[in-house]
């Protein structure tokens, strides 16, 4: 059921689910763009943009913006709510179906606790970041399988540097705490 309205929402289930996250997870989308400091001429790749709210403020920010999502019912939300200031596509953090070195930030709120693979996640996105792309992840810490620390250290086995954890707690009533994480591809 959990599947069905968080992790591959369909159905009414899924609608029921998209308008939560929209909701729940507003402010928390709004800050890791925010934190992501996207300048117009960068490319952004939003893994799992869910019903669109972090894509939208991305789309604001970047002079490109893609998002991947296994739902179709997600992708729809999020095409109704962008229209076509944005690229959307069915894809998962570690299918994008990006070229190498393609984008210059990825961005991904409440996603990486429904990774099937997380190391084969870490190393799609760290292909395809240009050298000195950044990487920010946000997520419930209480549903996260790994500590924030552990899934630092998994980023950094994918060749990320330059991590920092912390944790942030959303504005509103019932928020839970958000474990974030910042990673940097090397440069060349």
């Amino acid at each position: 059921m959990l599947d069905r309205t968080f992790g591959h929402p369909r159905g009414l289930l899924g609608r029921f689910g998209g308008r939560a996250m929209a909701h729940g997870n507003a402010a928390t989308e709004l800050r890791v763009v925010e934190l992501a400091s996207i300048e117009s001429g960068e490319t952004a790749l939003v893994v799992g943009p869910g019903p669109g709210v972090g894509l939208q403020a991305t789309a604001e920010r970047a002079g490109r913006v893609i998002g991947v999502d296994p739902s179709p019912e997600m992708l729809a939300r999020s095409r109704r709510r962008c229209g076509d200031k944005v690229e959307l596509r069915h894809g998962t953090a570690d299918s994008t179906g990006e070229p190498d070195e393609s984008v210059d930030v990825v961005l991904s709120v409440n996603n990486v606790q429904l990774w099937e693979d997380r190391a084969a996640g870490f190393a799609e996105l760290f292909r395809v970041l240009r050298p000195g792309g950044r990487l920010l992840l946000s997520s419930h810490e209480k549903w996260l399988p790994v500590s924030r620390h552990e899934l630092a250290d998994e980023a950094a086995a994918a060749g990320f540097t330059d991590l920092q954890t912390w944790t942030w707690d959303p504005p509103g009533f019932g928020a839970s705490l958000a474990a974030q994480l910042r990673a940097i591809k090397p440069s060349a």
